[in-house]
């Protein structure tokens, strides 16, 4: 006899007690806590610990996105718009990756990717006793050191364990707001190569007007590969694709890495992101119209800024619906009514009331905004030039002191990756960078006044495109030549350099550092400290019985293929082929490439092509392997509809639904229209 229905049930009535909705298909579980017997009681799949495993690691996290491995080879499948950085890297004037798309026809032709990497998550340690006892009795600003140190400390000896051979990288994880902490411990690849990825055209067909829209007809995969000791690695967890794709109402699963969520923060918290997202956005839109303003100066102008101008626009759309969202009532009124719920049962008041520190922290994190961004978090200075710089300045002096004692992201842990970007051959395009740093050095003055004592001493005598104009074309870390010998030669190098770049970053760093301190103190550790009295509150209440927010590590989530009904009018779940053709102008973003016009008459109009479901997923998320229960994979996640975007904050069942491409457009590009047969084999696909 099984105790499920019970538990459910009692789960379930403690939620309503609180006000807190914790079941509907939702949900970015961590694979340790994944609620399989949920699963098994509601859908009737058994979901095993092997499955689990064998799914786990078969699934991959790149720079910044996810992926699946797909053979024994070494063979990735992913998105096109998560390869868009390798194929902007890879590109020259003679040869637009982005716009041309790639492909190899044999191993020998696959490309490096200069900045990528592959991560997968072998094993994971619950480390939250450890992390508990460095901080216990402190106040929040000597908590926030000890926290800090202690999970250095834990990574350092995590690595130290593998040995100098073993490619395995340890990271801290804070889940539940604090409420846990792990060490995930992953074998990383650091050479990945590009082995297939459609034109732009087709795979991003719609451009920014259908982006966040379905029906959807993108073809937004790449294939990438990953090697180890200059062979394909050896992959024996990998998921087989099953090309028929899933059924209407069938179950499937999302294994990846979604990038952040906000589900768990405090009132306040939403309050303050609602303040800071208009900031954001003044600035981006500006930057969007000077990003198109230059590309429409000629072809070359448009493949330079492409992998930018795509991004941007992406995030432009997601911080304003982020910002409908927040300005929505329902929203939080409803993050009102689980607050004062869990308020009342926490039973924290007066000097002990963690919302009133986080509220009066948050107060101090928007004075310290303007600063802050501009010059810490390098608004300002919207350069990759400058970007190099910085990395090389921190770095050298970084690099001086224990790994304990250094800012996170420079710890032993995180220096070969760093090394891999600072050292990378990537085009760098100079009349880009005097755009983007002219644009940064303007806004900077003007938030902050020409008064402020930084802005006077750079610009008391120049304007902010004479600055650019001068270091842009007086630096040389454009060539990694310049940069490696920065990186080897140390503090000692850094301090004789002459570069201008690199002299800026030297004169701006005491302020950024300061800047960062006074924000770690003043806002950061006492929300820290803060945010884990709520999570010990909702653990009191919950246990794991709930998610966490999304971190960028590894979830698992469960759903089912569906549409949804939008102003009155349903939604069906599959787009046809024949409708994008339908949908075509002969011109951008609505341009179907040459390469399927001439392959029209051999492929089935009704095709799926995307497909939609309600799996819970945000960001990061994108390349995700869309896997029914049989751990086959049966779409390939790209996006979101407009109303998942709202997702950050809360779930609606209703009309949050994820897209994904289907295999069956998959298996038609890869044999009809691309004839990319030895892809195609390896995949299990016959001519």
């Amino acid at each position: 006899m099984t105790t499920a229905p019970l538990l459910r049930r009692l789960l379930l009535a403690l939620a309503m007690a609180l006000a807190i909705p914790a079941f509907a298909d939702e949900g970015m579980w961590t694979y340790d806590n994944f609620p399989a017997a949920m699963v098994k009681q509601q859908y009737g799949a058994d979901i095993t610990p092997s499955w689990l495993d064998h799914v786990r690691l078969s699934t991959i996290r790149l720079s910044n996105c996810t992926a699946s491995f797909v053979s024994p080879d070494g063979l990735i499948l992913t998105n096109h718009h998560c390869a868009e950085q390798c194929l902007a890297e890879i590109a020259s004037p003679e040869h637009d990756r982005m716009r041309d798309g790639y492909l190899a026809r044999s191993r020998t032709e696959e490309v490096r990717c200069p900045t990528q990497y592959a991560d997968v998550l072998v094993e994971s340690e619950n480390i939250t006793a450890k992390v508990t006892t460095a901080t216990q009795g402190k106040d929040a600003k000597a908590a926030g050191e000890a926290r800090k140190k202690a999970l250095t400390q834990l990574e350092q000896a995590c690595e130290q364990s593998f040995g100098k051979k073993d490619p395995r990288r340890c990271e801290s994880v804070k889940l539940y707001e604090g409420g846990q902490y792990f060490l995930y411990k992953y074998k990383r690849y650091t050479d990945v190569r590009l082995t297939f990825a459609p034109e732009q055209a087709i795979a991003a067909y719609g451009g920014d007007p259908d982006n966040f829209q379905f029906p959807r007809w993108d073809l937004d995969m790449s294939v990438l590969r990953a090697y180890e000791d200059g062979k394909p690695a050896k992959t024996p967890n990998y998921l087989k694709v099953n090309w028929n794709g899933p059924a209407a109402n069938e179950l499937v699963f999302v294994s990846g890495h979604p990038g952040s969520t906000d589900r768990l923060l405090t009132v306040a918290q939403l309050e303050a992101e609602r303040r800071s997202i208009p900031f954001w956005l003044l600035r981006a839109s500006e930057l969007r119209g000077r990003y198109i303003q230059f590309a429409q100066g000629g072809t070359e102008n448009a493949r330079i800024v492409a992998d930018a101008l795509n991004s941007l626009e992406n995030s432009i759309k997601v911080r304003r619906k982020e910002l409908d969202a927040l300005t929505d009532g329902r929203l939080l009124a409803q993050k009102q009514r689980e607050e004062t719920a869990l308020r009342a049962r926490a039973g924290l008041g007066g000097a002990n009331d963690p919302w009133a520190q986080i509220e009066k922290a948050e107060r101090r994190g928007q004075e310290l905004e303007v600063p802050y961004t501009f010059i810490e978090s390098g608004v300002g200075f919207n350069s990759s030039l400058f970007r190099y710089a910085r990395l090389l300045v921190r770095a050298a002096a970084e690099r001086t002191k224990p790994n304990d004692e250094r800012l996170r992201e420079y710890t032993d842990s995180a220096l070969p990756q760093l090394q891999q970007r600072a050292l990378a051959n990537v085009p760098l395009y100079p009349e880009r960078e005097k755009l983007t740093l002219s644009f940064g050095l303007l806004r900077m003055r003007e938030y902050l006044g020409p008064d402020y004592p930084l802005v006077n001493n750079l610009m008391k005598e120049i304007s902010p495109e004479a600055l650019a104009e001068s270091l842009v074309a007086d630096s040389k870390l454009g060539d990694p030549a310049v940069r490696k010998q920065l990186w080897e030669g140390g503090a000692a190098a850094i301090a004789a350099s002459k570069d201008p770049m690199v002299r800026i970053a030297l004169l701006v760093d005491p302020e950024a550092r300061a800047l960062r301190k006074q924000y770690e103190d003043e806002v950061e550790s006492p929300i820290d400290a803060a945010s884990e009295k709520i999570a010990a509150a909702r653990f009191a209440a919950y246990g794991t019985s709930v998610y966490p927010d999304a971190t960028f590590t590894l979830r698992l989530n469960y759903g089912t293929v569906q549409g949804w009904t939008e102003a009155g009018k349903p939604v069906a779940p599959f787009a046809p082929l024949v409708r994008a053709y339908e949908r075509s102008t002969g011109a951008d973003p609505f341009r179907i490439p040459e390469s399927w016009l001439k392959a029209r008459q051999n492929l089935d109009p009704q095709t799926p092509f995307n497909l939609s479901t309600n799996n819970d997923i945000v960001g990061g998320n994108s390349g995700s392997g869309l896997i029914n229960a049989k751990g086959e994979i049966v779409g390939l996640i790209f996006d979101g509809n407009i109303h998942s975007i709202a997702g950050s904050f809360w779930f609606d069942p209703v009309m949050n639904r994820a897209v994904a491409v289907h295999p069956a457009i998959i298996r038609a590009a890869l044999t009809r229209v691309y004839n990319a047969t030895a892809l195609a084999s390896e995949l299990g696909l016959k001519p």
